[in-house]
């Protein structure tokens, strides 16, 4: 059994009923997700409107991100209402008792804070409605801080660390996954307490701004946290040939050389209902019910049970467990 630290499917609800659709979950997702192995997740707002990449261009109203924002919150919570096997959480002792229960836990979070328009206190709205983790950017650049596609030096803005003191203080989960660097070392000062990286892969394997170095991994070792692995082709290698799951265990390996493997997770960032060919994974882990031969090559690779299993769920837990309760 896995815990995904980061997973995209509330784009796929909220599109879906949409469109009129209802138990979107049970009726596209959840026979994968529990064929894979999946027990809990983090379930991430995303509410980017890239033109001709997303469905927000079809629906009426849905021209700002706080729109966006509140509509994909609003359709998240009656999907999850309605969905008796996914069983929405604060803290690890509510995702215990729904495990106990047979049901997927799911947390919420943040995947950007653009809709909050550089307002730190609107933290609390989001704190109110569920959310539990939260990155100041997706890849943007923000009122907050700039995301991995802009400037890689720009530091955060004021308000962006009144954002994270304000994290901090709510007892949030702090996100450094889609920040450009020069805000990733803000946080860092700033976070006193476990940082993750939910999805992010590693610098040194794939020399993409979406991926940590080893500094940086460092960093998050020494603050308490982990650091997801990511499907997505383009974060595991620049050569198409080695775009595969045995090269994704690589990163696993490496990220265990420089930090340790207690500070390793799986934050997998499947988006293939999102259509391919942008959002394929590495090959032999194409979708959430082939993450098992993630796990065998990790064996391969010398790791142990005890370390294979908090790669799988131990790792986030722990820290979720220190932040939310």
């Amino acid at each position: 059994m896995y815990f995904d630290a980061h997973s995209d499917l509330l784009y796929d609800v909220t599109r879906r009923r949409l469109a009129g659709e209802e138990h979107i979950l049970e009726t596209h997702h959840l026979d994968r997700l529990r064929r894979g192995g999946v027990e809990g997740l983090v379930l991430a707002l995303w509410y980017g409107a890239e033109s001709g990449h997303t469905f927000w261009d079809r629906i009426p109203g849905a021209d700002t991100d706080r729109v966006r924002l509140d509509v994909m919150l609003d359709q998240s919570r009656a999907e999850l209402s309605r969905c008796a096997q996914v069983r929405l959480v604060h803290t690890v002792r509510e995702a215990e008792e729904a495990r106990a229960a047979g049901a997927l836990y799911a947390f919420l979070g943040l995947e950007g804070m653009a809709a909050l328009g550089g307002d730190a206190a609107a933290l609390d709205r989001c704190y109110e409605a569920g959310v539990r983790l939260g990155m100041l950017t997706w890849n943007e650049e923000n009122l907050f801080a700039a995301g991995a596609g802009g400037d890689p030096e720009k530091k955060l803005t004021a308000q962006g660390r009144a954002a994270v003191r304000r994290m901090r203080d709510l007892g949030m989960v702090v996100d450094v996954s889609h920040l450009n660097d020069g805000g990733f070392w803000d946080v860092m000062d700033l976070a006193a307490g476990p940082v993750i990286a939910s999805h992010s892969n590693c610098r040194a394997l794939c020399g993409v701004r979406r991926n940590l170095t080893d500094d940086q991994l460092r960093a998050i070792r020494d603050s308490g946290g982990v650091v997801g692995l990511n499907v997505y082709h383009n974060f595991v290698h620049d050569d198409p040939e080695r775009q595969t799951v045995e090269t994704l265990a690589r990163h696993a390996v490496h990220m265990a050389e420089v930090m340790g493997a207690e500070h390793v997770g799986c934050g997998f960032d499947f988006c293939e209902f999102m259509g391919p060919p942008d959002n394929d994974a590495a090959a032999g882990i194409e979708d959430a019910s082939r993450v098992g031969n993630l796990f065998d090559w990790l064996e391969r690779f010398g790791m142990s049970r005890e370390e294979r299993e908090g790669v799988a769920r131990e790792n986030f837990l722990r820290v979720f467990r220190q932040v939310l309760g």
